[in-house]
């Protein structure tokens, strides 16, 4: 991580921790914004694998907390434009790519969100959405009418 992921796991538990006292406080927005872009950059897991425990995953609590606070912090408002017109909290936007980060969204109706994870190689067949927390490895295809929800992780070259 290139990220000071202890700093701002303090910092995301205490703001998750203080509830509806942290709305308003630009420390609590600044926090979840860089979390929300360690997760779109795949800096930072809501679940990692980890050899270590039975299962072989650890889940990061303090990351789904992250994502929860998000939302508390956001407003409703109107997004994007007179063709995709939609209302959701200001605080997850949808995800844009560029051709070089090498994501294919085929058009039809496919929402994927600012947290949300894709990797080189990705492509996205619609519909489909793609929650905050989400994460997506390379070479993936996740087809039609798929739902890949808050904190999901998905392999590589899975289809």
């Amino acid at each position: 991580m290139t990220i000071d992921s202890t700093t701002l796991k303090a910092d995301i538990q205490r703001f998750f921790s203080a509830g509806a006292d942290a709305i308003g406080d630009r420390g609590a927005m600044d926090a979840f914004l860089e979390l929300r872009s360690a997760l779109s950059a795949g800096r930072v897991r809501a679940a990692e694998p980890d050899s270590g425990t039975a299962l072989g995953w650890r889940v990061n609590t303090w990351v789904k907390q992250g994502i929860l606070l998000g939302f508390r912090l956001g407003s409703m408002v109107q997004m994007g434009g007179d063709e995709f017109s939609f209302v959701d909290k200001s605080t997850y936007p949808a995800r844009r790519f560029d051709p070089e980060q090498g994501v294919r969204v085929v058009p039809g109706g496919s929402a994927i969100r600012e947290g949300a994870f894709l990797a080189r190689g990705v492509v996205c067949m619609p519909p489909h959405v793609r929650n905050a927390g989400a994460y997506v490895d390379e070479g993936t295809m996740v087809d039609s009418h798929a739902l890949v929800g808050s904190c999901a992780q998905i392999g590589k070259r899975v289809h």
